[in-house]
């Protein structure tokens, strides 16, 4: 492979990246550390479900850009879209006619959404929702949920996890924990500070859905969980009343589970109307649209209308409102509705997961693995002799999945993942799950090349 006049191979790109970008990529979760040896170091392009590197090595993905892409990679109708908006001007001096269009667009989808701010990434938009509820109730704390892994880049929630280092000791008090579906852990929470506490933020399901009086764990316990007990009384609904009683704004964190569990997100599935909610990734197929919406009272501090009333600068972003990306916004919620994505990815993980339960037990190895989560949104997990969770194993998973030409640091659908990639999964997935059986018989050290993945979130490197 010929590039800049030199023969370059993945430990080639590897040096350059890590050279002149701290961590050799813009996203931690896309690092050398959370892949194994044997990963692609970079890619070129991608074309609806599937990736190539340079070397033209072509793998079937079920990462999809973070889980930002769920229509498929370069989708025409998609990118022509915003390429209008590109030879329209792109980003213009006054607002533009696609960014109101995009605006009343959002906010016709959301039932709790009166106002919407779009920016680009979701760190911003959530760091905007903690700064709107601050300045609602004129309270600093913030209370965040332990088990969902990422809010944002910003100290506020940095500073609640292992990676300190940088972060005011002042700004580290500042956020709080409290679990998912143990609501006592959030009235305790509230009771140890008292009209202290200017936000709740959480994502509305992530591994487990939100625990009712039937299902107290969260879970339904079926090997493909689709279980949306909206009509029912549910932990998100019970967090909603605790915090109306205490003045605290109700911000849903869905830039995971918007625009793929429903249309309308999940918080109409399972009945709640945030304060504020937070959106991004697939809500334009892997271009750069974000955004923080909610109740108009709250949304409105943000004016420059009300006379008098004291300024709260909220997000002023010169690319917030790219033509482009709100133009490939327009076009994939028009995508989503014409081809009924949302219900396809549901259906296509129904099948998924049923696929990756029947593999292990062929393979003689479904003591040792297991599939959480719905079934538009699951996860794997690998189990040593101990019944511990095991790293060493899920990545030799990943390794042995790479070499059969599929990319599976997680499961992420797309409506452009169908029947052949199915099959092809699914040879892939025996074919690694024999070596998982082989490591457990024999010894994974045997089968394992490089180091194992590690979590982001440590203390040291």
């Amino acid at each position: 492979m010929e590039l800049n006049g030199s023969t370059m191979n993945d430990d080639d790109f590897s040096r350059r990246l890590h050279k002149v970008i701290p961590g050799g990529a813009h996203t931690y979760s896309r690092g050398d550390d959370q892949y194994p040896s044997n990963a692609p170091k970079i890619l070129e392009r991608g074309k609806g479900a599937y990736v190539w590197s340079p070397d033209g090595r072509k793998f079937l993905d079920y990462g999809m850009a973070l889980r930002a892409v769920n229509i498929g990679y370069a989708e025409e109708s998609i990118n022509q879209a915003a390429i209008r908006q590109i030879e329209n001007g792109n980003n213009l001096t006054r607002p533009s006619t696609i960014e109101l269009e995009a605006a009343e667009l959002f906010v016709s989808l959301f039932d709790s959404v009166d106002m919407v701010k779009f920016t680009k990434n979701g760190s911003t938009a959530t760091s905007a929702a903690v700064k709107l509820s601050r300045a609602f109730t004129k309270r600093d704390l913030v209370a965040r949920c332990t088990q969902h892994p990422f809010f944002s880049y910003d100290d506020w929630f940095i500073g609640s996890t292992a990676i300190t280092k940088g972060v005011p000791a002042s700004v580290i008090q500042q956020t709080k924990h409290f679990n998912y579906n143990d609501i006592e852990s959030l009235k305790r929470l509230i009771d140890a500070h008292p009209d202290q506490i200017a936000c709740v933020i959480l994502e509305p399901a992530s591994l487990e859905c939100p625990a009712t009086p039937d299902h107290t764990s969260g879970c339904c316990q079926k090997e493909v969980c689709d279980r949306f007990p909206s009509a029912t009384d549910n932990y998100l609904k019970q967090v909603q009343a605790l915090c109306k009683k205490h003045g605290i704004v109700f911000i849903l964190d869905e830039m995971i589970t918007g625009f793929r569990w429903d249309l309308k997100g999940a918080q109409h599935l399972f009945g709640v109307k945030p304060d504020l909610c937070t959106f991004g990734k697939a809500m334009a197929n892997g271009f750069s649209v974000a955004a923080v919406a909610g109740r108009r009272d709250i949304m409105e501090q943000g004016s420059i209308h009300q006379q008098g009333m004291e300024r709260l600068f909220l997000l002023s972003t010169t690319h917030g409102a790219e033509m482009c990306g709100l133009g490939a916004f327009v076009e994939t919620v028009k995508f989503i509705q014409r081809e009924n994505v949302i219900c396809y990815l549901w259906n296509y993980g129904n099948r998924f997961v049923t696929l990756m339960n029947k593999c292990a037990d062929a393979t003689g190895i479904k003591k040792h693995f297991k599939v959480v989560g719905s079934a538009v949104f699951p996860a794997f997990l690998f189990y040593n002799d101990a019944g511990e969770v095991s790293m060493p194993l899920r990545t030799l998973f990943m390794q042995e999945m790479i070499k059969h030409n599929v990319l599976m640091p997680w499961m992420a659908f797309s409506f452009r993942h169908g029947d052949k990639e199915l099959q092809l999964t699914e040879d892939a997935l025996l074919a690694s799950m024999k070596v998982i059986k082989a490591a457990l018989d024999e010894g994974i050290d045997k089968y394992l090349v490089g180091p194992v993945v590690k979590p982001v979130f440590r203390q040291y490197n």
